[in-house]
Protein backbone atom coordinates (compact mmCIF):
# COMPACT_ATOMS: atom_id res chain seq x y z
CA UNK A 1 0.00 0.00 0.00
CA UNK A 2 1.41 3.39 -0.98
CA UNK A 3 1.66 6.10 1.62
CA UNK A 4 -0.78 8.94 0.95
CA UNK A 5 0.39 12.51 1.45
CA UNK A 6 -1.56 15.59 2.46
CA UNK A 7 -1.41 17.48 -0.84
CA UNK A 8 -2.68 20.71 0.70
CA UNK A 9 0.34 20.97 3.00
CA UNK A 10 3.82 21.97 1.91
CA UNK A 11 7.05 20.45 3.32
CA UNK A 12 6.85 22.87 6.26
CA UNK A 13 3.29 21.87 7.07
CA UNK A 14 1.81 25.14 5.83
CA UNK A 15 -1.38 25.25 3.77
CA UNK A 16 -0.91 25.40 0.01
CA UNK A 17 -3.01 25.25 -3.12
CA UNK A 18 -2.09 22.13 -5.09
CA UNK A 19 -0.17 22.93 -8.29
CA UNK A 20 -2.18 21.45 -11.17
CA UNK A 21 -0.42 23.55 -13.83
CA UNK A 22 1.22 20.61 -15.62
CA UNK A 23 -1.87 18.39 -15.58
CA UNK A 24 -3.96 17.77 -18.69
CA UNK A 25 -7.68 18.48 -18.42
CA UNK A 26 -9.76 15.29 -18.42
CA UNK A 27 -13.44 14.46 -17.97
CA UNK A 28 -14.33 14.44 -14.27
CA UNK A 29 -17.54 13.49 -12.49
CA UNK A 30 -18.46 13.23 -8.82
CA UNK A 31 -21.65 12.35 -7.01
CA UNK A 32 -22.27 13.20 -3.36
CA UNK A 33 -25.23 12.85 -1.08
CA UNK A 34 -26.57 13.95 2.25
CA UNK A 35 -29.70 13.19 4.20
CA UNK A 36 -32.08 15.41 6.08
CA UNK A 37 -34.41 13.83 8.61
CA UNK A 38 -37.69 15.43 9.76
CA UNK A 39 -41.13 14.59 11.06
CA UNK A 40 -43.64 13.22 8.58
CA UNK A 41 -45.77 16.32 9.18
CA UNK A 42 -42.94 18.64 8.10
CA UNK A 43 -42.17 16.38 5.13
CA UNK A 44 -45.80 16.46 3.97
CA UNK A 45 -45.76 20.26 4.08
CA UNK A 46 -42.50 20.38 2.07
CA UNK A 47 -43.70 17.82 -0.47
CA UNK A 48 -46.86 19.81 -1.08
CA UNK A 49 -44.58 22.60 -2.29
CA UNK A 50 -46.34 25.31 -0.30
CA UNK A 51 -44.51 26.01 2.95
CA UNK A 52 -44.69 29.61 4.13
CA UNK A 53 -41.47 30.52 2.29
CA UNK A 54 -42.37 28.99 -1.12
CA UNK A 55 -41.26 25.83 -2.94
CA UNK A 56 -38.43 24.41 -0.85
CA UNK A 57 -37.17 21.76 -3.30
CA UNK A 58 -36.91 24.11 -6.27
CA UNK A 59 -35.16 26.70 -4.12
CA UNK A 60 -32.78 24.01 -2.76
CA UNK A 61 -31.92 22.90 -6.32
CA UNK A 62 -31.07 26.44 -7.36
CA UNK A 63 -29.06 27.06 -4.18
CA UNK A 64 -27.12 23.82 -4.71
CA UNK A 65 -26.23 24.66 -8.30
CA UNK A 66 -25.14 28.17 -7.32
CA UNK A 67 -23.04 26.78 -4.47
CA UNK A 68 -21.33 24.21 -6.71
CA UNK A 69 -20.29 27.03 -9.06
CA UNK A 70 -18.90 29.03 -6.10
CA UNK A 71 -17.06 26.23 -4.25
CA UNK A 72 -13.64 27.80 -4.79
CA UNK A 73 -14.90 30.95 -3.05
CA UNK A 74 -16.34 29.01 -0.11
CA UNK A 75 -13.56 26.49 0.60
CA UNK A 76 -9.98 27.76 0.85
CA UNK A 77 -7.47 26.13 -1.52
CA UNK A 78 -10.11 24.77 -3.93
CA UNK A 79 -9.42 25.47 -7.58
CA UNK A 80 -12.01 27.26 -9.69
CA UNK A 81 -13.66 24.56 -11.83
CA UNK A 82 -15.53 25.29 -15.06
CA UNK A 83 -18.55 23.11 -14.33
CA UNK A 84 -20.30 21.73 -17.40
CA UNK A 85 -23.23 20.15 -15.56
CA UNK A 86 -24.70 19.99 -12.07
CA UNK A 87 -27.72 17.87 -11.25
CA UNK A 88 -29.64 17.67 -7.97
CA UNK A 89 -32.05 14.82 -7.19
CA UNK A 90 -34.29 14.14 -4.20
CA UNK A 91 -35.59 10.84 -2.80
CA UNK A 92 -38.06 10.55 0.10
CA UNK A 93 -38.29 7.63 2.53
CA UNK A 94 -40.71 7.46 5.46
CA UNK A 95 -40.14 5.33 8.59
CA UNK A 96 -42.99 5.50 11.13
CA UNK A 97 -43.07 9.12 12.35
CA UNK A 98 -39.83 10.24 10.62
CA UNK A 99 -39.13 11.00 6.98
CA UNK A 100 -35.68 11.19 5.40
CA UNK A 101 -34.96 13.21 2.29
CA UNK A 102 -31.82 12.05 0.49
CA UNK A 103 -30.27 14.79 -1.61
CA UNK A 104 -27.89 13.64 -4.33
CA UNK A 105 -25.75 15.96 -6.41
CA UNK A 106 -23.67 15.14 -9.47
CA UNK A 107 -21.14 17.55 -10.97
CA UNK A 108 -19.26 17.19 -14.26
CA UNK A 109 -16.37 19.13 -15.78
CA UNK A 110 -13.41 18.75 -18.06
CA UNK A 111 -10.67 20.03 -15.79
CA UNK A 112 -7.21 19.50 -14.32
CA UNK A 113 -8.63 18.49 -10.96
CA UNK A 114 -11.73 16.74 -9.65
CA UNK A 115 -15.21 17.96 -8.79
CA UNK A 116 -15.72 16.10 -5.50
CA UNK A 117 -15.80 19.31 -3.45
CA UNK A 118 -18.34 20.85 -5.82
CA UNK A 119 -20.65 17.84 -5.48
CA UNK A 120 -20.28 17.78 -1.69
CA UNK A 121 -20.87 21.53 -1.46
CA UNK A 122 -23.98 21.30 -3.63
CA UNK A 123 -25.51 18.52 -1.51
CA UNK A 124 -24.67 20.36 1.72
CA UNK A 125 -26.12 23.68 0.61
CA UNK A 126 -29.29 21.99 -0.65
CA UNK A 127 -29.71 20.43 2.81
CA UNK A 128 -29.10 23.74 4.56
CA UNK A 129 -31.65 25.40 2.30
CA UNK A 130 -34.22 22.72 3.19
CA UNK A 131 -33.39 23.23 6.87
CA UNK A 132 -33.99 26.97 6.47
CA UNK A 133 -37.46 26.22 5.08
CA UNK A 134 -38.22 23.73 7.86
CA UNK A 135 -36.94 25.57 10.93
CA UNK A 136 -40.16 27.53 11.45
CA UNK A 137 -42.11 24.25 11.51
CA UNK A 138 -39.57 22.01 13.29
CA UNK A 139 -36.23 22.84 14.92
CA UNK A 140 -35.20 19.18 15.33
CA UNK A 141 -34.56 18.62 11.61
CA UNK A 142 -31.23 16.78 11.29
CA UNK A 143 -28.68 16.83 8.47
CA UNK A 144 -26.52 13.70 8.42
CA UNK A 145 -24.45 11.24 6.37
CA UNK A 146 -22.89 13.70 3.95
CA UNK A 147 -20.50 11.68 1.79
CA UNK A 148 -18.88 11.17 -1.59
CA UNK A 149 -20.80 8.43 -3.40
CA UNK A 150 -18.59 8.14 -6.49
CA UNK A 151 -16.02 9.85 -8.64
CA UNK A 152 -14.74 9.24 -12.14
CA UNK A 153 -11.64 10.46 -13.88
CA UNK A 154 -8.29 11.83 -12.87
CA UNK A 155 -4.98 10.30 -11.87
CA UNK A 156 -6.40 8.50 -8.84
CA UNK A 157 -9.04 6.76 -10.96
CA UNK A 158 -12.59 5.88 -10.12
CA UNK A 159 -14.14 5.52 -6.68
CA UNK A 160 -17.45 4.04 -5.57
CA UNK A 161 -18.46 4.18 -1.92
CA UNK A 162 -19.01 0.81 -0.27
Amino acid sequence: MTKKTATHLNKSGQAQMVNVGAKTPTAREATAETQISMSTTTAKTLRAGHPTKGNALTTAQIAAIQAAKQTDKLIPLCHPIPLEHTEINFAWKTHADKTTLTIQSTCRATAKTGVEMEALTAASIAALTIYDFCKSMERSVTIKNTRLVSKKGGKSGNYNAP
